[in-house]
Order: C-alpha cells, then sequence, then structure tokens
C-alpha cells in the first residue's frame, strides 16, 4: 500500500495533497520551512498525518543543526515550537513534535529512529481502529449491506496507513458489507470529493459525492444507515473537533436515531481540556471560500467566516472508538 509519508533518507517525501484528483504528485521536503508550509498550505493534512510530520520535521532539524547526544540545542527547540504552531487545532501535531523533541539528548539517529518508528506505529493503530471500529457498526445495525456517509477525508492521506474512519469503511467493504458510500464533498476545499472518492475510486468501493448540505436530506429519505467521521482533539468529557460541517451531520444523525461513530487514534485525545469550548479553532484564509480553483466567486468585498473546524458535543456520538478502546454513550 501507498502511504502519504515517507523519508527518503535526507528528506521527508509526501503526497501533495492539493494536487489530487487530478495529478499524483511527491513533494520533496529537505528542510523544517518547506515541511511547515507544506502543512500549512494542506499539501500535507489530516490530524495523523500533520503529527507524523511534525516528528519529522524534528528529525530534520536535528541532522540539519547537526545536535549532538546530550546537547539540546536552542535552534532544534525553536524549530520544534514552529513546527508544534503550524496548525492549532489538531493537537497530533505537537504530539508528535514533543514525542521526537524527547529524544533530542541522545542526538539526531534517535530523533530520526523515533519519528520512523511513530510512522510504523500508525499502520497498526490505524489498522486496529479500523477493525474495532468495522466490528462495532456491524454489532449496532441490521441492514446489509450498509450506506454509510463520511465527511473530509480519513483514509491513507490524512495518515501514515490505512486511514481511521475510511479505514473502517474500507475494513467493511472487504468483508462484503458496503452497498453505497456517501461522500460530503466538505467545502470549502472539497477534501471528500477530491481526496475520499479518489481513495474509495482506487480501492473498488462504490461511492456518490454529495453536497454537505444534501447529506440530512440523504438521513432523511433512509439512504444512510451511519455516518463515520474522524477527529483532530478529543477532550477529556468526549467532545470532538473535526472538520467543520461534522457538528451539523451528528445532529441530522441524531434526529433520524442513525448511530454516529468518531474513530481516532489515543494520540488525538486531549485530557487537558476539560470540553470542547476549550478547543482553539483555525479560522483560514477567507479566499478558500471567495474563490474555487482560482476564481472569484463571490463579491470582490464580501466578509468570510471560514473555520476549518467546528466541536460536536459528546451526547451526539453513538461511539468514539481507538485502537485500544470504544467510549459508547
Amino acid at each position: 500500500m501507498k502511504t502519504s509519508l515517507s523519508w527518503d533518507g535526507e528528506a521527508v517525501i509526501a503526497v501533495d495533497q492539493r494536487a489530487l484528483p487530478r495529478d499524483y504528485r511527491l513533494l520533496r521536503l529537505a528542510s523544517v520551512d518547506e515541511l511547515i508550509d507544506a502543512i500549512r498550505s494542506l499539501a500535507i493534512r489530516g490530524a495523523p498525518a500533520i503529527g507524523l510530520a511534525g516528528a519529522l520535521g524534528v528529525a530534520l532539524s536535528a541532522r540539519w543543526h547537526g545536535a549532538m547526544a546530550n546537547e539540546v540545542t536552542a535552534e532544534v527547540t525553536a524549530d520544534a515550537s514552529r513546527l508544534a504552531h503550524a496548525r492549532p487545532t489538531a493537537v497530533n501535531l505537537e504530539w508528535g513534535v514533543r514525542r521526537a523533541l524527547g529524544r533530542l539528548h541522545d542526538g539526531p539517529d534517535a530523533v530520526l529512529t523515533e519519528a520512523l518508528a511513530m510512522l510504523e506505529e500508525d499502520a497498526a493503530t490505524n489498522r486496529a481502529a479500523s477493525l474495532r471500529a468495522a466490528d462495532l457498526v456491524l454489532s449496532l445495525t441490521k441492514r446489509r449491506p450498509l450506506r454509510l456517509l463520511t465527511h473530509c477525508n480519513t483514509g491513507r492521506l490524512a495518515t501514515a496507513a490505512c486511514g481511521t474512519a475510511l479505514g473502517a469503511i474500507l475494513e467493511l467493504a472487504e468483508r462484503g458489507c458496503v452497498a453505497e458510500v456517501l461522500v460530503d464533498e466538505t467545502r470549502p476545499l472539497l477534501q471528500g470529493s477530491r481526496l475520499t472518492a479518489w481513495e474509495l475510486g482506487e480501492a473498488g468501493v462504490p461511492y456518490r459525492i454529495c453536497v454537505d448540505s444534501a447529506a440530512a436530506s440523504a438521513m432523511a429519505r433512509g439512504l444512510v444507515d451511519c455516518v463515520l467521521v474522524g477527529a483532530d482533539r478529543i477532550t477529556a468529557n468526549g467532545d470532538v473537533a473535526n472538520k467543520i460541517g461534522t457538528y451539523g451531520l451528528a445532529v441530522a444523525a441524531a434526529h433520524h436515531r442513525i448511530p454516529f461513530f468518531v474513530v481516532a487514534p489515543e494520540s488525538t485525545w486531549d485530557r487537558s481540556l476539560p470540553e470542547g469550548s476549550a478547543i482553539l479553532i483555525e479560522e483560514r484564509d477567507s479566499a478558500e471560500v471567495t474563490h474555487c480553483a482560482g476564481t472569484a466567486v463571490s463579491p470582490v468585498d464580501a466578509g468570510v467566516y471560514n473555520p476549518a473546524f467546528d466541536v460536536t458535543p459528546a451526547n451526539l456520538i453513538t461511539a468514539t472508538v481507538s485502537e485500544l478502546r470504544t467510549v459508547a454513550r
């Protein structure tokens, strides 16, 4: 299986997610500045993936600055801080940077070894969470084959392996339990219609793209048996920050009594925050809304509200699944 992130011995190799589905191209990121730009511009995106990229960024910095064993250099620490703050909402980024930085006193090779170990762990984490979530979906739904709905992208492009929520969908498909996946386009940057649809197509799983505002109607018409999404940060009480539009899906699913599942690794939990209102929500550039593929689609002077994420309260979530446990409501 192709992965979204790898190491070529000197630099980070990443799938450029801005180019899909038109072009499949790889970026070679040989400096921390290049890596930060890739994260901020969403060339690398997805909470698990940016956490792993952050760890690899610390390794890049340690090698660049020649950090010696038992010597924590100010330069590497500063680079680590810049990496950790490249995007504010997904806790995985800070987690990955912190874990790799914890090996700096053992030297650059130890930092790289830790980052590469995290890539390997991600594959096992994805697999365990996907299996657990697939089993849970089958235990709580009756119709076969299933009609599933998902939002944004939670597959191998958002991780370094098979994915989280999309990993569970692919597992269900392998068991012959999927009739169709409804893929929210995920405005404004279309991670669903560009990325998730591309991954499902590669896997041969039947899907249809729907505009975000059609999801509730699809539920009302009986076209959805359950909803599976990922997460960027989960608070101590189980509130979930995820791609903007997730909260609306959860409200609609609750109204129609449709199971709503969150699939995310343990690294996405932030138990230092008591509940969702404490999560810092990233707001992105207005051009993402006022333009489409470089063409203006709004008045020049239009004001824009462009949060990248929203928060879904725990009481709207049927269950949150990680590689280690299932938290049911």
